[in-house]
């Protein structure tokens, strides 16, 4: 591996997440940054880095720091990214990797042109049984792969003020989790030619469910599913003309799946031995890539981030979602 040192920007409970896998992993955890002290000092002691700062300012000025975890919400993705490229460090930026299209062009352009690694931390992606997936779709043992469907359905907080409900912090059900089921049809089908999407919004503006219909190059047909206020079973198919694979609960972490026969006779049952939540596998993609001189990822492009993006926006804009600082 290239011995990567790594920073966590913020310290909320996704880079508590993000740590742990890297501690399992053994990889090189040296800073964090928050924006108090002792918030970083807190989570430094929980996870043994050595370097806490004060500052987003401080951690990315740190000449101990190769790459930067940005886990801030979606509307601090842009900025943060910005600074740590600006700063020369490679990073990491949670999913949904920007707000909108806008700001992801922004800091692809900015990698670019700084030679450092900008990368979308969408972690289902790197898990082993998608690579599997990938496998049997590439050798052909699904057939003509015909329609694809996810869903992420959660029951989550209410309160008009956290942050999945407040517009102004990027909240809704479809950034948060509509970005999984879309961003997975994407890898199986590629982008999509046409986008139909319904959305319920709440009170404060933001959506709360998200379905969406998509077409695909070849004519194969997606379905998808967000919702933040009903739980449902979170499982994902893609359906062949040889084969189906269904994807067991819950679908976008480590979990089980089959491949099944016209006829209903298991062909293969995949099951997941991971430990931890799994993150770690994003962190030795990122690390291959810069040890192979690589800015461009092979298995999720920043060019697809970028892209993702802009359908999302499209989304947004059948369901008459607009986050506050995109009116000016």
């Amino acid at each position: 591996m290239t011995g990567l040192r790594w920073g966590i920007l913020a310290t909320g409970g996704i880079a508590g997440a993000f740590a742990s896998d890297l501690r399992t992993a053994g990889l090189d955890l040296v800073a964090v940054g928050s924006r108090s002290q002792e918030s970083a000092d807190a989570f430094a002691s929980r996870f043994d880095i050595p370097h806490a700062h004060p500052s987003y300012d401080a951690l990315v000025a740190d000449p101990d720091v190769d790459i930067i975890y940005v886990s801030t919400p979606h509307p601090m993705h842009h900025e943060n990214a910005r600074l740590a490229l600006e700063n020369g460090k490679h990073v990491l930026v949670e999913k949904a990797f920007t707000l909108n299209h806008a700001e992801a062009e922004d800091l692809q352009a900015l990698g670019a042109e700084r030679g450092l690694l900008v990368m979308e931390a969408m972690w289902t992606r790197y898990l082993p049984h998608m690579i599997r997936i990938r496998e049997l779709i590439a050798d052909g043992t699904l057939g003509d792969i015909r329609a694809v469907s996810a869903d992420h359905t959660q029951l989550l907080p209410t309160d008009p003020a956290h942050r999945l409900n407040a517009l102004e912090l990027g909240g809704g059900a479809l950034l948060d989790l509509g970005i999984y089921p879309i961003s997975f049809i994407w890898d199986i089908l590629g982008a999509p030619t046409s986008i139909r999407a319904v959305g319920r919004l709440i009170d404060t503006g933001a959506d709360s469910e998200v379905a969406t219909v998509m077409t695909h190059e070849g004519g194969a047909v997606s379905t998808s599913l967000s919702s933040s206020r009903a739980a449902g079973p979170n499982v994902a198919s893609i359906l062949g003309t040889a084969a189906r694979i269904d994807i067991d609960t819950v679908w976008y972490s480590p979990t089980t799946f089959r491949v099944i026969l016209p006829d209903g006779t298991v062909q293969e049952e995949y099951v997941s031995s991971v430990a931890g939540r799994g993150m770690q596998y994003q962190a030795h993609a990122a690390e291959r890539l810069v040890r192979d001189g690589i800015l461009e990822g092979d298995i999720l492009p920043i060019a697809e981030s970028v892209a993702i993006m802009g359908a999302l926006d499209e989304i947004r804009a059948q369901i008459g979602v607009r986050y506050p600082r995109e009116e000016a």
